[in-house]
């Protein structure tokens, strides 16, 4: 009992270092394109205050972690567990490729590619999720209602910046 006890906590630990760590290596292209080519950019009245981004997307990311233990505890011998924590992955690393590419790469058209790509992965893994757990599938709701609302902001970016 102990023994599972302390597993639980250790994949708890490791699925939020895993998903905080997808939120450092976004902030490495995005931390230093805000105050230069980001500030250049016309933005929507709608955009929300530079300093808002970090505390919402460590949230998210936590939540995240959250979600992906909910389905990992159930143990990778289940062939949906694997299934679901790939397609998890697949969509961290296209969470992080997204400030790669609108930040790093100062692309808003190819943001709107990878963003629009990231969302319906998203949705994926919350209906792979929702099948092992609800609780794990609705932890990413936050995340797919912000990343809606990000994606209507990159594409106002793009066709305000052509």
């Amino acid at each position: 009992m102990k023994d599972t006890k302390l597993h639980n906590i250790v994949k708890l630990i490791i699925s939020i270092v895993v998903c905080q760590c997808a939120g450092l290596i976004g902030s490495v292209f995005t931390t230093p394109a805000i105050p230069t080519w980001y500030a250049t950019l016309q933005k929507p009245v709608f955009t929300p205050p530079s300093w808002l981004f970090a505390p919402a997307w460590i949230t998210l990311y936590l939540l995240m972690g959250i979600a992906a233990f909910f389905v990992w505890r159930i143990g990778l011998n289940d062939r949906r567990v694997r299934a679901a924590l790939l397609i998890f992955l697949i969509q961290l690393v296209l969470n992080a490729l997204w400030s790669v590419v609108f930040f790093g790469l100062q692309s808003p058209l190819y943001g709107v590619i990878v963003i629009i790509v990231l969302w319906f992965m998203i949705l994926l893994t919350m209906l792979r999720f929702a099948r092992i757990s609800s609780v794990a599938a609705w932890l990413l709701v936050p995340y797919i209602l912000w990343v809606s609302f990000a994606s209507v902001l990159n594409i106002s970016i793009w066709v305000l910046n052509p």
